[in-house]
C-alpha cells in the first residue's frame, strides 16, 4: 500500500510541476523516477508532454513513438504523436496516428476532434493544389476561405 501511495505522489507532484510550467524541474523528476521504473507508461507519457512543452519536439516524438510500440493499447500516445506530426505539417502521418488512437479507444473524443482538424488541413492542401491547376475555378477560393476560417489557430 505504501508503494502505491508513493507512486501516486510522484505522479501528482510531477503533474503539479507541469501545471505550474516548471518543465525543467518536472523533467528532472521524471528522469529520476524512470531510472528505477523505466517501463512506467504514465511517467513516460508525462515525459513526452514535458519534452513537447520544452520545445524538444524530436525527443517528444521519440517518447510517444516508443510508448505506442510498447503499449499499443493506449490511445493517448497516438494522439500526442499525431499533434506533433501535424505541427510539422506531416498531416498524413498525423491522420494515421489518430486513426490508431480511435481504433484503440473508439470513445476518444479529442482524437476525433483532432482528426477533423487534420482532415480540414488536408482539404486545404487539396484545394490549394486545385487552384494551382485551375486558377479559373471560382468555387475553390470560397472553399479555401471556409477551410481557413475552420482551422484558424
Amino acid at each position: 500500500m505504501l508503494a502505491l501511495t508513493s507512486h501516486a505522489d510522484e505522479y501528482a507532484d510531477t503533474s503539479e510541476l507541469v501545471r505550474a510550467n516548471k518543465f525543467a524541474e518536472a523533467l528532472a523528476k521524471v528522469d529520476s523516477y524512470l531510472i528505477n521504473k523505466p517501463a512506467d507508461p504514465q511517467m513516460r507519457f508525462l515525459k513526452g508532454v514535458i519534452q513537447r512543452n520544452l520545445g524538444q519536439q524530436d525527443e517528444a516524438m521519440a517518447t510517444f513513438t516508443s510508448l505506442t510500440q510498447d503499449y499499443p493499447e493506449l490511445a493517448e500516445p497516438y494522439n500526442n504523436l499525431a499533434v506533433l506530426h501535424a505541427a510539422q505539417g506531416a498531416h498524413d502521418k498525423a491522420r494515421v496516428a489518430l486513426e490508431m488512437a480511435i481504433r484503440t479507444n473508439p470513445g476518444y473524443a479529442t482524437a476525433f476532434e483532432n482528426l477533423g482538424d487534420v482532415y480540414a488541413r488536408l482539404a486545404g492542401q487539396a484545394y490549394n493544389k486545385a487552384l494551382q491547376l485551375d486558377s479559373g475555378n471560382a468555387q475553390v477560393p470560397r472553399k479555401l476561405n471556409l477551410i481557413s476560417e475552420l482551422v484558424k489557430p
